[in-house]
């Protein structure tokens, strides 16, 4: 089965300068790989793999600039102009006054929920990511997501469902009182319920609530821009409008934010958290200086600063972000074609294949979404991941869940060409389907157990009920 020609790829806003060789290994190399690795697909070592989908997280290629960033600099403990350059740049897209430089995303969430969170703490979300929720639990909290209940439906194209469910959260925050939510926070993209956006009207809703009951919003911020572009190609009155304008719009609500750079700053290493709050800033402060380093530097090389400040700004720039978003949309369509069930509206990341659709023979039990980035791999050495209830826990009993596998598509890397062996590989496995035998735990670690587990086939596939 060929897709058929449909829409052109998009075209490249860049030129290649620098390439790189892509393994090709056989389909030994590739099943002793699985074995060496105990079929955890984090395992497996980056000569293993041909294309890798696994994440979009500092994955991606720097431009021209970011590299010529690098050679300014100023290594300095204190005090760095890389540091100003820095700070200059992340105030003047979202306003906020305090600024704190971290070695990524999840450093940054560290800082924010144990200066926040204490035991007992509840922090509400649209869909908590798996760092965020371990942090949350960590110090001793309880992570509640909180999207509308489209988010739960593949099959809804609701443009935005990465919107939070404002009746929810309104009967979250009356039961809990604001002595045990600290603060509310969004995450935009949705990444969790399938890289799917927030509107601004929705997030003026859930400011203007959390700041009536004297909650600060903080925003994950870290696929802003994606977010802009969506908003900006779908919501009412703004397409006029700049991605800085909008993301400026959605940073005017919050009292801050987390930003893992490693997504649109365009860096392979990077973040930072940031606040209006000065005695929040203080206590930031003092945990930035123990767990990450000096104010100034946060845990990075200050030429990091530099290169970051350039993506962030980078970022912004409307014909990248067509291109970006335009790719994932192209293997989307690559995929549709060949009949593979897809989580609908396509986001601005990734594409996420709907499992419980494309594998309805294996129960939660077989671990459908690692059964099904197994044969993905094994098929022709794409390394993707799975985005359900082994990454975040099966659900409680009666609660919505996703079972997802994502392939999330690394910025400014992959040619379409590559894109649509993607697709080829996804459309060969998804035609026997009906072969694939669930997986089950060989070790499985208390927490992430996504990152480190060890699996093993099962026996056989036991038919689902109905």
């Amino acid at each position: 089965m060929t897709p058929s020609d449909g829409t052109p790829p998009p075209f490249e806003p860049y030129r290649t300068k620098v390439v790189e060789r892509i393994p090709d290994p056989s389909p030994a190399e590739r099943e002793a790989a699985l074995q060496r690795a105990h079929f955890n697909l984090f395992q497996l070592r980056s000569d293993e793999i041909r294309v890798d989908l696994l994440t979009d997280s500092g994955t991606g290629a720097m431009s021209d600039r970011q590299w010529a960033a690098l050679m300014l600099g100023d290594e300095s403990y204190a005090g760095s102009r890389n540091f100003t350059y820095f700070e200059t740049v992340v105030r003047d897209l979202t306003g906020f006054a305090y600024v704190f430089p971290t070695h990524q995303g999840r450093a940054a969430e560290n800082l924010l929920f144990s200066t926040l969170c204490r035991p007992g703490s509840v922090v509400p979300n649209n869909m908590h990511f798996d760092t965020t929720q371990a942090h949350i639990l960590h110090n001793g909290g309880r992570p509640v997501n909180l999207a509308v209940p489209e988010a739960y439906d593949p099959d809804s194209e609701m443009p935005f469902k990465g919107n939070v469910d404002v009746a929810a959260l309104e009967k979250l925050l009356d039961l809990e009182g604001r002595e045990h939510v600290p603060l509310v926070m969004v995450t935009v993209t949705n990444n969790t319920g399938g890289g799917q956006p927030v509107s601004l009207a929705n997030l003026r809703e859930v400011s203007s609530l959390a700041h009536s009951r004297g909650v600060p919003l903080y925003l994950d911020m870290c696929r802003w821009a994606e977010n802009a572009y969506l908003v900006r190609e779908r919501e009412a009155g703004l397409q006029g409008r700049s991605i800085r304008e909008i993301g400026r719009a959605f940073f005017d609500l919050a009292d801050g934010a987390t930003m893992s750079a490693k997504k649109d700053g365009l860096v392979n290493i990077g973040g930072f958290v940031a606040t209006r709050d000065p005695a929040v800033a203080e206590r930031l402060n003092e945990a930035q200086i123990l767990f990450e380093g000096f104010t100034t530097y946060g845990g990075l090389a200050r030429r990091d600063l530099e290169a970051m400040a350039v993506g962030l700004v980078e970022a912004t720039d409307l014909d990248y972000l067509s291109h970006r978003i335009g790719q994932v949309r192209y293997l989307a369509e690559r995929l549709t074609a060949y009949g593979v069930p897809l989580l609908r509206p396509i986001g601005g990341h990734a594409v996420y294949l709907d499992v419980r659709r494309f594998l309805p023979h294996l129960s939660l039990e077989e671990l459908p979404g690692q059964s099904l980035v197994v044969e993905i791999y094994r098929e022709g050495a794409i390394r993707s991941v799975e985005v359900g209830s082994l990454m975040f826990g099966p659900p409680e009993t009666g609660a919505r869940s996703l079972e997802l596998v994502r392939l999330a598509v690394p910025r400014r890397v992959y040619s379409s060409a590559q894109l649509a062996y993607v697709a080829d590989v996804v459309g060969r496995v998804y035609a026997r389907r009906g072969e694939i035998h669930g997986m089950r735990y060989a070790h499985r670690p208390a927490h992430l157990p996504h990152f480190t587990a060890r699996f093993a086939p099962a026996a056989t596939p036991t038919p689902r009920a109905g």
